[in-house]
């Protein structure tokens, strides 16, 4: 990230207070940082030590604690002179000088002792290194200086070592810990940015409460504004659902000519969610917040008004309306997104709104508000923080969606929902290593619905988990048939939304199903997607609990969304499935082979299974074969069928991949 891209202080007074902010935040957290660097350099030392004794590595430890103490004794004097808020520019030259000291003294190990084997550089000191690296970033998300002043020596040893070494799976471990590297250093850029802005934020919302204070105190001491209330929502000062009504008629009424009247329907994400673990006074600031967003988007002739909880409209009126409306909705969707400091603590939320036009879209205000719904409903379905603009089309999609949300939770109960299994296969021979539980409906009334909708419905249902126990019970039915047809190690896949991982209700549920129909839960895979809007804490309990029960974990089109390295290590995943978009063209993509080749390298590193997806092609599956990669599944090997079909395609799988066949 340039600096051109990280938000800029307005002022020498603000750009101070961030920087102290900087400072506290990286001295919060260095006493148990240096703590965690003693402990692992001694470890290290005693895994060298044990490989092959020697001076310079009781010289390489003692010089590591030299560092660390002196950073302790620098963090002391810094805390004691109070320079992080009366110094921080100081402060942060000390912290930063420490963390050079400290990643200098960790690039000697890949040139002492016994770091080399036959293969170049210690695999465990491998580990070491970038694992160090890693947690020096996760320690610093507010200054990103001390992070890449620590990281960049070892880092670059280890590669320059890997590279000495000259050996093929040298180079490849080196090529992961160059990717490593860039990852690292642009996480903690955008760490730092994203800090900068909730800082910023912070100072912002400090100002804003104290101008509402003035209003409010302006307001009470105002008859005419007190003879307003009746129109106008008490905790926002936006209008309300009255004003609404009475405005959108008369204007209505009044004969408006074309483009001169738009109507937005807003609702807020995560809302419920805020108000229910951080309770209703921080909901409140929320919407305080969002109320005086909306409003610097408006103009004088638009009204703005709160429908009741977190339920917003506008009313756009005057020329060019249609144009105005895009530009308010875009720009609430956009302002939604950034942090709302409550307290202390940035809080993010998001919008999702709707546009509709008269008299395009209806005549009345009732036609006018529903068109205006429905817009919403499709945004929201869409992916939420957008906006969407009514259209016919749409209108008869909402309605297909709604009609699959009445009737899903029937097809559940009736078992109406059916679950095929697709196999996958190890490249080299042909044998079958797992399944993937998949879902499919043939409704009675609109025919096949797509799995999409299928999740969709039951998330707008709140039966996310009856759905994922459905699907689970039936992949549990099946893994009790494989011993029977020879395959007692397969494991079958079952797809879960990370929406699901609150609580443990997922946890208990899985567990419970795996018992009812003994059934190991190591022959369980449970898959999540990788998604921007995943809450990894958790989600991280949740699949810890997972874990513990013995269930198998793997991450679904990995390389497609925002999951972390060292995310997927504390987790512990067991596999990575490649999306079917690397595969496309891949015999005679250089830069898909390239990309499969780092996925697989980064899953050997962090021993992790690899499995490819939509393999379609024989010259596909022979590529991937060739650049290291063990599973696969797609056309070429199976379409998803029927438990009940799995025999007989066993039988012809079988003599298709016998020797004497080939």
């Amino acid at each position: 990230m340039t600096d051109a891209a990280r938000p800029m202080p307005a002022d020498e007074t603000t750009r101070r207070q961030i920087l102290s902010a900087q400072a506290l935040s990286v001295l919060d957290g260095i006493v148990l940082s240096l703590t965690a660097n003693s402990f692992i350099a001694a470890t290290t030392a005693a895994v060298l030590w044990l490989d092959g004794p020697g001076f310079g590595i009781l010289l390489w430890l003692a010089a590591v604690l030299a560092i660390n103490l002196a950073r302790y004794v620098a963090v002391r004097v810094v805390r004691r002179l109070n320079c992080a808020v009366e110094r921080p520019e100081r402060a942060l030259d000390v912290l930063s000088f420490g963390a050079l000291g400290g990643g200098l003294a960790w690039s000697l190990p890949p040139f002492i002792g016994a770091a080399h084997g036959a293969n170049g550089l210690n695999p465990y000191l491998i580990f070491i290194i970038c694992g160090i690296c890693a947690g020096s970033l996760m320690q610093s998300t507010a200054y990103a200086r001390t992070a890449l002043l620590f990281a960049g020596p070892p880092l670059t040893s280890a590669f320059a070592s890997l590279l000495f070494a000259g050996t093929t799976e040298a180079y490849v471990i080196a090529a992961d810990a160059l990717l490593l590297a860039v990852m690292m250093l642009r996480a903690s850029q955008f760490s730092e940015a994203s800090f900068i802005r909730s800082q910023m934020d912070r100072l912002k919302a400090v100002a804003l409460a104290a101008s509402l204070s003035d209003a409010n105190a302006e307001i009470r001491q105002s008859y005419h504004q007190l003879a307003s209330l009746a129109n106008r929502d008490p905790l926002t000062g936006l209008g309300n659902r009255a004003l609404f009504n009475e405005r959108l008629r008369n204007l209505l009424a009044s004969g408006l000519p074309a483009d001169t009247l738009a109507l937005l329907a807003i609702d807020l994400d995560r809302f419920k969610a805020i108000n229910d673990t951080m309770g209703h006074g921080a909901g409140d600031a929320v919407l305080v917040e969002i109320a005086s967003r909306l409003v610097s988007l408006t103009g004088p002739t638009d009204l703005v008004v709160r429908l009741g909880g977190d339920e917003v409209a506008v009313i756009v009126e005057g020329g060019k309306a249609e144009a105005r409306g895009r530009a308010i909705g875009d720009g609430i969707v956009r302002l939604a997104g950034d942090p709302i400091l409550i307290g202390e603590r940035p809080v993010t939320v998001g919008a999702s709104a709707g546009l509709a036009l008269y008299p395009q879209h209806g005549d009345t205000a009732d036609d006018l508000f529903a068109s205006a719904d429905i817009a919403l409903y499709a945004a929201k379905e869409g992916g939420r923080r957008r906006l969407g603009l009514f259209n016919p089309v749409l209108k008869a999609r909402i309605e297909r969606q709604r009609l699959i949300e009445a009737t899903l939770t029937e097809a559940i109960e009736q078992r109406q929902l059916q679950v095929v299994f697709q196999p996958q296969v190890e490249l080299a021979t042909s044998a079958v290593t797992g399944f993937e539980a998949l879902l499919r409906w043939t409704h009675p009334e609109l025919g096949a619905v797509a799995p999409p909708d299928i999740v969709r419905a039951a998330q707008a249902l709140h039966i996310s988990t009856a759905l994922t126990g459905y699907v689970a019970t039936r992949a549990a039915e099946f893994l009790r048939t494989l011993p029977r047809l020879g395959l007692p190690e397969v494991a079958v896949a079952v797809n879960v939304s990370p929406r699901e991982f609150s609580g443990d209700t997922l946890s208990r549920l899985l567990t419970g199903i795996a018992k009812e129909h003994e059934v190991s839960p190591g022959l369980m895979e449970i898959e999540i997607t990788e998604e921007a809007t995943l809450d990894t804490q958790a989600a991280g309990a949740e699949l810890a609990r997972l874990e513990a029960a013995g269930f198998r974990l793997a991450v679904d089109d990995f390389g497609m969304g925002h999951s972390s390295l060292a995310y997927l290590v504390s987790l512990h995943i067991d596999r990575l499935k490649i999306d079917r978009s690397f595969v496309s063209g891949i015999a005679t993509s250089r830069e898909n082979q390239a990309l499969i080749s780092a996925l697989i390298g980064i899953g050997h590193a962090l021993s992790i299974d690899i499995v490819v997806e939509g393999v379609e092609k024989k010259e596909e599956a022979e590529v991937l074969r060739m650049l290291g990669c063990r599973h696969a599944q797609g056309y070429l090997f199976a379409r998803p069928m029927p438990a009940a079909e799995i025999p007989r395609w066993l039988d012809e799988h079988a003599a298709r991949t016998r020797p004497s066949a080939r």
